[in-house]
This record gives C-alpha cells, sequence and structure tokens, in this order.
C-alpha cells in the first residue's frame, strides 16, 4: 500500500471533500459530518444550525470549507495512490473552543500548555484495519514534537466491545502509541503522550 499523510491546507480542500463526500460514510455510519463541529462553540452551532436543523448537511459543509479557509479545521489526511482515504482532525488545544458544543469534549487547554490534541478519526470502511489510523497518530506525534509541543492528548470513548464507527479512536490505538489515561469525563478518557 502506498501511504503518504499530508497536514490539511487549503490546497488539499477537493481531497477533504472527496473523502467525506464520496468514502468516510459509504458503510451506512450513524454520522454524517465534515468534522467541522469540534472547532465551534455553542454559540457558533446554535447560530448556524438553528434554522437548517432538517437539512444540515450544506450548512456542515459550507461551515467546514470556511474552516479550513481560515486555518481553523487542521489535521491530516491519508492518502493511498492519491486518493484521500483517511482523516484524523488534530490541532492546538487552545484552538477548540473553552465552551465546546457537547459538554463532554474536553479538548480546550490553554496556549501555554503547548498542547496539541487528537480528536476525530474517519478511515473509508474498506482501509480500517490496515493501520492507517495508527499511521495518522503517529505523523501527529512526530509533527508536534518537531513544532515544540510538549504533549498530545487524545479522547477515546470508553466501551466495552470493539464499535465499528469509534470516531475519537480507541483506546489500545493510544496505548500502543505511548498514551497514558490522565483522567475521565464521563464516558471520555483523556490520554496524554509526554514529548
Amino acid at each position: 500500500m502506498n501511504l503518504s499523510i499530508k497536514p490539511l491546507t487549503p490546497e488539499l480542500v477537493a481531497d477533504y471533500f472527496d473523502f467525506f463526500d464520496n468514502r468516510a460514510f459509504t458503510d451506512n455510519s450513524p454520522y454524517r459530518c465534515y468534522c467541522q463541529i469540534y472547532q465551534m462553540s455553542k454559540t457558533q452551532y446554535q447560530a448556524i444550525y438553528d434554522d437548517v436543523a432538517k437539512n444540515p448537511g450544506p450548512a456542515s459543509r459550507a461551515e467546514a470549507e470556511r474552516q479550513i479557509a481560515n486555518g481553523i479545521l487542521r489535521g491530516y489526511l491519508a492518502f493511498v495512490d492519491g486518493l484521500s482515504i483517511g482523516w484524523c482532525n488534530a490541532n492546538d488545544r487552545a484552538n477548540y473552543p473553552a465552551e465546546p458544543v457537547y459538554d463532554d469534549t474536553p479538548f480546550h487547554a490553554p496556549a501555554e500548555n503547548r498542547e496539541k490534541a487528537v480528536v476525530c478519526f474517519e478511515i473509508a470502511p474498506e482501509y480500517r484495519g490496515k493501520g492507517i489510523a495508527t499511521a495518522l497518530l503517529h505523523q501527529v506525534i512526530a509533527d508536534a514534537r518537531a513544532e515544540g509541543y510538549i504533549a498530545v492528548a487524545g479522547f477515546p470513548i470508553e466501551r466495552t466491545e470493539r464499535y465499528e464507527w469509534d470516531c475519537r479512536g480507541p483506546v489500545r490505538l493510544y496505548e500502543k502509541a505511548g498514551f497514558s489515561k490522565v483522567s475521565e469525563k464521563g464516558r471520555t478518557i483523556i490520554m496524554r503522550k509526554e514529548l
């Protein structure tokens, strides 16, 4: 498999939407998003979605486009032979809202903490179980170290059995990469890897 991983830039916006529109949810996943919600505060979310509750798709896509253009939505795309087949939402923890849409998502931390957060993975169904999420996570760690971050945090959901659409990644994924559990918030486990 000819795998490459690239940081999301405005130049890759077509690849990003090609992945989310054509491959990300082809397995009847209960999710349909563009990973834009994690960068939104409750106020921003209400301003956009209160009027489009019955058909949020176009608003979600437009918001993701705006976030990518403005450097708000960050992360990595995985490619196999030039085709986008995976995604990881990873950003400075200070860039996530202090008052997120969902209360159980403690992604935000002050900028002086110098921590990067990994908040979501999406892998095309036919590429799951092939190490794509692991490769994405290792790229986040390597880049965070090179950029002077002191830690990377992950936020998996505690589960008793495998869940096919585990967008935050399983606990084991983080453990294999050297993360340790530091706390819990509801069913969210906060894991951290010191750099």
